[in-house]
């Protein structure tokens, strides 16, 4: 367990360099902001959460270990309360909220970003 990351995974860093290149600019892993989002880009009122399958029980890739089982369950059901909590936080104060799965930054690096830009964009256009 010392080993897993909390910040700055290779998976996190790929997207946040992607994301950079596209012509946004963030702050990461901010303690100021609840639920410590791994990217604020505060110019848009958005928070983007990086998911890993594993911690977050993706439902396509996510794999429960045998070993202390009920204990794994538990929280990871946890986790996902807490990040429906927090999803929900940011909604209520009308900010734009983007969960992120692992799996996608692997596999559709291009189309997250493309979504994300889209979504900030014509957002960002129709407040002018």
């Amino acid at each position: 367990m010392r080993a897993v990351k909390g910040k700055n995974s290779k998976i996190e860093v790929k997207f946040r360099k992607a994301l950079w290149k596209a012509g946004f600019r963030y702050s990461t892993n901010s303690r100021r902001y609840f639920g410590t989002p791994d990217l604020v880009l505060r110019r848009y009122k958005t928070v983007i959460f990086v998911d890993s399958c594993f911690w977050h029980g993706c439902k396509r890739h996510g794999t429960q270990p045998k070993v202390r089982a009920k204990f794994w369950r538990l929280k990871i059901e946890a986790n996902r309360a807490r990040d429906r909590a927090v999803t929900t936080f940011y909604r209520k104060k009308n900010w734009k909220v983007f969960r992120i799965w692992e799996h996608d930054i692997r596999k559709q690096l291009i189309e997250v970003i493309h979504r994300i830009q889209t979504n900030l964009r014509c957002s960002n256009e129709s407040k002018n």
